[in-house]
């Protein structure tokens, strides 16, 4: 790897700055990848055919050469004619050049001779190398295929596949080259294909991708990508064949860190004001009287409310400037229009901590951007006070429940939303509210310690609440949902999930807006493949994030992590049972990451001594995933799952209950049948005294209809993680191994 002279190359990009260049030539691009230590082929600058002689060709070897137009914004040559492979003869050239300047669109203020590198254009003989700037990420380098076909290879590969993501802020040095393994075009170029030696060493790709991540300095105000397209792999290594370097324009703001007491003082106040009570009902007045169901203390309340001395029995002041005293929290629940000038004059009075602002579109009402821009300039200038000032969740929110805080502002009819039974050590962080409270109701009996819902994140970001859950230890599930990020927030809030990581924490993320978030980025192949979404992901998923796909996904992980807490994997051993094969062909057909273990002759003799005697032997055999078949009872199956979650060889286990066999209970009583799924000896107290007696990590599966749900509730209010179906299951235990096992 070779330092750049980071000063020479600012220089550089400032005279084309100057000159009203948002791009680099390409000789200006290639003298910063010579810079960087990547190869370039032999290469010479004309200025038109005339200047075309034997001179000029003699640098070069081989038959032909490669001709390429110069001129401002010319990013993509090949789509407009731009390249073309000439013979190396003088005539030749000079016709070529006169051909090309005829047929560009606009004029060309050069063109560059290339020596024509020799190189396999299968894939992994071709790969695109790039420096690109995220807002959200901040810079990355994405290694992928390489060519002309780079967008339609990476949209046809598996994801996580089609791109190797690094970041100079995130990446550990140690985990570089495995990263890069991960992605296809790098495997087929730097492994043995077909008995064939690998075409380049894993090193001096890592070297390259080093290189590129030195730029981060100059990123973004001065540079905001650098795309080689395709990178040869030949027999020296590689060679960059072509770059495309877009500039920065110049420093961007940098918004002030918000205080991490501020963040601790809103989600657990000692003091409350709301203002926007009703005297009728109304949102304000549901959530006063959902603060006061949660237990806060009242005499520790005040409304904002002129014209009235209590409400709900808790005192009111006509204004801010009659609040008794300094408040740890504000939640204001005004119109649109009178929020921002509201929040202004508490934040420049200092009279408060925090606060939840519920409305939206402030900036959207008549006059409503000048009271925005007071009340973002009053939150700035309060940065530079020793507290750091205020925090502000919201706006457009739903707000926050927070069972340590003794609070609840999500304005919800209580009847609306299930009981919380089983407190849990889960966050919530979420960009809507609705998805929110969606999870609410399809968590249940899960009981978060905290909802947040951060709506427009004009403050308090995604990165903030993570950060501050890393030093609160009864979080150790933290699910997260989020639409993007913002300016950096995405580094803070992957910095915050390694440490969580660390401390044998788990984060569930799902971003939603995937296909948004490249489908205006055409400036490069780096933007239109590696989106916003896709770095997210891959940058996610190395630092021990787990990536849900879907919102059901997230729903599956979230549950299983929670109620799996305490029970780590020793391996990914997998050990299964059910009552049904189809189940058995599902768990073995998703197993991914997990091993189907390969039971010992201790645990066949177990299992045959259980099942022989009940004739289930006679129908299937004895293996890994284990068929029980609808013969067998209750107690045949516990028992069956406890040799299997016993076993030395197994590290988890999922246990299948197809709950339509009449061999096992799984009915409440009713007319028609003779089943109570709560007697004692039933499946559902077999499965719940599993459960309290085992360590290992296991998940039930109850893949049945509305008819089931009390079976499903029932092993649910024994802590069971309960799933809809084999495949869902099997992958979620399959993340949970992969967070939990040793390496």
């Amino acid at each position: 790897m070779t330092e750049p002279d980071l000063a020479a190359l600012r220089r550089r990009i400032a005279d084309a700055r100057a000159a009203g260049d948002d791009t680099l030539a390409e000789p200006d691009g290639l003298a910063l990848l010579t810079a960087l230590g990547i190869a370039v082929p032999t290469w010479r600058l004309v200025a038109d055919e005339a200047a075309v002689d034997e001179a000029l060709l003699a640098p070069f070897s081989g038959d032909r050469v490669v001709l390429k137009a110069v001129a401002p914004g010319l990013a993509h040559k090949t789509e407009v004619g731009a390249v073309a492979f000439v013979e190396r003869s003088v005539p030749a050239l000079r016709d070529a050049i006169a051909a090309m300047r005829r047929r560009l669109p606009a004029p060309a203020t050069g063109f560059t001779v290339a020596e024509l590198v020799p190189h396999d254009r299968d894939p992994g003989g071709e790969l695109l190398l790039a420096f690109r700037w995220t807002d959200d990420m901040g810079p990355v380098v994405a290694v992928g295929a390489g060519g002309t076909a780079t967008e339609l290879l990476a949209a046809d590969l598996r994801p996580g596949r089609e791109l190797a993501i690094a970041s100079p802020a995130l990446t550990p040095p140690d985990r570089l080259d495995a990263i890069l393994a991960e992605a296809t075009a790098v495997r087929l170029a730097t492994r043995s294909v077909r008995g064939q030696p690998p075409r380049l060493a894993p090193e001096r790709l890592a070297d390259a991708v080093r290189s590129l991540m030195a730029l981060a300095p100059l990123a973004p105000d001065d540079l905001l990508e650098v795309e080689v397209n395709p990178a040869a792999v030949t027999a020296d290594g590689l060679v960059a064949l072509d770059v495309l370097v877009r500039l920065g324009d110049g420093p961007r703001p940098v918004r002030a860190p918000r205080p991490a007491a501020a963040v601790a003082r809103l989600l657990q106040p000692r003091t409350i004001a709301i203002v926007g009570v009703s005297s009728a009902m109304n949102a304000g007045r549901v959530i006063l009287q959902n603060v006061l169901r949660e237990g806060f203390d009242p005499t520790a309340i005040t409304v904002i409310k002129p014209g009235a001395a209590e409400v709900d029995g808790v005192r009111c002041v006509p204004d801010l400037a009659s609040l008794p005293g300094r408040v740890d929290l504000i939640v204001v629940v005004l119109p649109a229009a009178a929020t921002p000038g509201f929040v202004a004059e508490a934040v420049e009075r200092d009279l408060v901590t925090s606060f939840i602002v519920i409305p939206g579109g402030l900036e959207e009402k008549n006059g409503g951007s000048a009271l925005a821009d007071r009340m973002q300039h009053a939150l700035e200038a309060a940065r530079s006070r020793p507290d750091g000032g205020p925090v502000i969740n919201g706006g457009n929110c739903l707000g926050i429940r927070s069972r340590p805080g003794r609070y609840d502002t999500l304005f919800i009819p209580q009847a609306k939303l299930p009981p919380g039974s089983r407190p849990a050590p889960m966050a919530l962080v979420t960009g809507s509210g609705a998805f929110a409270i969606t999870r609410l109701s399809r968590l249940a009996p899960l009981d978060p310690r905290y909802v947040v819902t951060i709506g427009n994140q004009t403050d308090l970001t995604a990165g903030d609440y993570l950060a501050r859950f890393v030093d609160e230890p009864g979080v150790r599930v933290v699910g997260v949902y989020v639409e993007g990020f913002l300016r950096l927030d995405g580094v803070r809030f992957l910095e915050a999930a390694a440490r969580l990581r660390a401390g044998g924490r788990q984060v569930v993320l799902y971003r939603a807006g995937r296909t948004a978030a490249g489908a205006g980025a055409s400036a490069s192949h780096t933007a239109a493949i590696a989106g916003d979404a896709t770095v997210t992901r891959q940058l996610a998923r190395a630092a021990g994030v787990a990536w849900a796909e879907t919102p059901a996904e997230f729903d599956d992980l979230l549950r299983t992590f929670t109620l799996l807490d305490g029970r780590p994997a020793a391996g990914r051993r997998l050990g299964a049972v059910t009552n049904a094969g189809s189940e058995c062909v599902t768990i073995a057909d998703h197993a991914g990451s997990l091993s189907l273990a390969r039971f010992s002759a201790a645990t066949e003799r177990a299992l045959g001594d259980l099942l022989v005697p009940a004739g289930i032997t006679s129908v299937v055999d004895v293996h890994n995933p284990l068929d029980l078949t609808p013969i067998a009872g209750a107690s045949i199956a516990g028992a069956a799952a406890r040799i299997i979650l016993e076993a030395d060889e197994v590290d988890a286990g999922i246990v299948g209950a197809v709950p339509m066999a009449d061999s096992i209970e799984t009915l409440p009583p009713g007319e028609g049948h003779l089943e109570d799924l709560t007697r004692p000896g039933a499946l559902a107290d077999v499965l719940a005294d599993l459960w309290r007696t085992t360590s290992k990590p296991w998940i039930a599966v109850v893949d049945a209809g509305p008819l089931y749900e009390p079976f499903r509730d029932q092993l649910a209010a024994a802590g069971i993680p309960v799933l809809g179906t084999a495949d869902a299951a099997t992958r979620a235990l399959a993340a949970w191994c992969e967070a939990t096992a040793p390496s």
